[in-house]
């Protein structure tokens, strides 16, 4: 039995005809009496019996339809719930970002919305594969994830809000000789030592694109994922790598010059389900996170 089956057992006791039941209901008798049928196949006992040409309930059937009035009052109830929940302005929103798109993004939440009115934020750091970012959205309202122009698009199991388009450049000490040049092509930076990411990292494809533009092997001195730590060890000169042009900090000895003959931009999205998008606060969130990329990018 359902909620509907139940309504129309409760205003066949007060009208006492199918008939006007459907008319009551803005529906045809006979999808009135089919869904009666279907109710009586779940109760063991009748639940209507004929009194002339009027249908009436049986004593059974009129203790179902007084408990029909208790089934409906508990899920306006719940529906109640559900709506004061997805219009609460301050509810509590989750995010989770890999390390760059935290280190730009969640101080700008955090500053814009301190007002005590504003949704209540948690955040976690989630430096993932490209394929695992939808999987994250189980767990949060709101995933920062990055995929590189080559990649494949998410899944349509997501909804996603592009935020950045972000250049990637080649990052050198300052003191570097390639550091005199405006911008370097595969083979100028080809040969030199690399710092760059672990496997299954898509910055790591990049440097496999550039030495492969230059004929050459990659020569991958060091693996570290944290952008952070991967300037400290370009501006101490041990190696140079590809570093995104607006979500990291810049580095008083580091110089980040363009990059030619190889396309190295990657998409900045927020991931999320579609149903977490209904709840007023997971949408001030979603708005603020665009007014912070704008900011970024000007």
């Amino acid at each position: 039995m359902d909620e509907r089956q139940l309504r129309i057992l409760r205003e066949l006791g007060e009208l006492g005809s199918v008939t006007a039941v459907a008319e009551a209901l803005l529906v045809t008798p006979s999808a009135i009496s089919q869904q009666l049928r279907l109710l009586q196949r779940a109760v063991p006992v009748p639940l209507t019996e004929r009194s002339g040409r009027r249908l009436t309930l049986t004593p059974a059937g009129q203790a179902l339809a007084d408990a029909a009035i208790e089934v409906e009052t508990a899920l306006a109830r719940a529906r109640q719930t559900v709506d004061e929940f997805v219009a609460e302005p301050t509810g509590a929103v989750s995010l989770a970002a890999f390390h760059s798109a935290g280190l730009v993004f969640f101080p700008a939440l955090l500053r814009a919305l301190a007002d005590p009115a504003a949704p209540r934020l948690s955040f976690a750091d989630e430096d993932v594969a490209q394929e695992r970012f939808p999987k994250l959205t189980r767990d949060y309202d709101l995933v920062l994830a990055h995929r590189f122009d080559h990649a494949p698009p998410w899944p349509r199991t997501v909804a996603s809000t592009p935020l950045l388009h972000e250049p990637l450049d080649v990052a050198l000490p300052a003191d570097h000789p390639l550091a005199a040049k405006p911008r370097l092509g595969p083979r100028d930076v080809a040969g030199q030592a690399w710092v760059t990411v672990h496997d299954g990292f898509p910055v790591l494809a990049l440097i496999e694109a550039i030495a492969t533009a230059a004929g050459q092997t990659p020569n991958l001195a060091h693996r570290v994922n944290e952008f952070t730590v991967v300037a400290e060890i370009v501006a101490a000169g041990g190696g140079i790598a590809l570093l995104p042009r607006w979500t990291t900090h810049r580095h008083p000895d580091v110089v980040l010059r363009p990059l030619t003959g190889v396309h190295a931009r990657r998409h900045i999205d927020v991931l999320y389900r579609p149903e977490h998008a209904a709840r007023r606060a997971v949408r001030t969130v979603l708005g603020e996170l665009r007014r912070a990329a704008e900011r970024i990018r000007r």
